[in-house]
């Protein structure tokens, strides 16, 4: 589930570790000594898997992994049909609080219903200020288990979800990545410098963003190569904060407590995790 939306980030530091950044053998060379010609030959050059690129992505899944607790907003848009076949965006802004192993907290605003969640190591709940109703339920005792089962359970689906587990890139299979290339820093996005990366999977197109002194993320853009609309789904990062704990507090409410309780709902046979900033 998760794999098919941060596929690019893990699948191409998990390529790295586990086999050589070998390039393609060349065709072996006719009697004339040039390489035979085929219809495979006339097409473009596929990017290779470059060892800049891994570099940049392996530094980032260390310096979120190593993090005990951490903060940042993420701020995700979305696009979207209109009626008449128009696109149209829309945004969410999500405030992230977690502690590993089995704490997290997302307070989200946005162009749909604001919502917040928590989640302490044994519950997780979400309560909708706009209409004072919360909803309970017992949950598994790390986030890594706690992203599977808050959208198996309750049809909720964090764009961010990947950069919160343990092991940020091992989740992802370790095939599919057609290419991996460092495209060169930005001292625009964020206002910082960033090094930038392009990615290309099976199913995916994917352009990243880290921070060059950091390596932590500030901006994640996706197109699916076989969705319909080829919508592009982009999330902005920032106000960044590692540290060795949380507030005491933060992964409970009291409005929680004190609000009429409904029921999660499952997604509907079928239905996969929707894409960024959809809840």
């Amino acid at each position: 589930m998760r794999s098919a939306k941060f596929a690019p980030l893990a699948a191409a530091v998990a390529l790295f570790a586990g086999q050589a950044l070998a390039q393609p053998a060349p065709a072996a060379p006719t009697q004339s000594g040039s390489a035979p010609s085929s219809p495979a030959a006339a097409k473009p050059a596929q990017p290779p898997i470059e060892a800049k690129a891994i570099n940049v992505l392996t530094a980032a899944c260390h310096a979120l992994e190593g993090a005990k607790a951490m903060s940042f907003t993420a701020v995700s848009t979305y696009e979207k049909a209109a009626r008449n076949g128009q696109p149209l965006f829309y945004a969410v802004k999500s405030f992230v609080t977690m502690q590993r192993p089995d704490k997290l907290r997302v307070i989200t605003v946005g162009d749909g219903v604001p919502d917040e969640f928590y989640y302490d190591g044994k519950m997780m709940a979400v309560y909708i200020p706009s209409q004072n109703l919360a909803a309970v339920a017992e949950a598994p005792p790390t986030i890594d288990k706690l992203v599977d089962m808050a959208w198996e359970k309750a049809a909720i689906y964090f764009p961010f979800a990947d950069f919160l587990l343990s092991k940020p890139c091992d989740l992802f299979e370790k095939d599919g990545l057609d290419s991996a290339f460092y495209v060169g820093q930005s001292h625009i996005v964020a206002n910082t410098t960033t090094d930038i990366v392009a990615l290309e999977g099976r199913e995916v197109m994917a352009e990243m963003w880290f921070g060059a002194s950091d390596h932590l993320p500030r901006q994640v853009r996706v197109v699916y190569k076989h969705e319909p609309a080829h919508a592009l789904y982009q999330t902005d990062y920032s106000d960044w904060k590692l540290k060795a704990a949380a507030e005491p507090g933060a992964f409970k409410s009291a409005k929680v407590d004190k609000a009429p309780k409904i029921e999660f709902k499952a997604p509907a046979a079928g239905q996969t995790p929707p894409a960024p900033a959809a809840k």
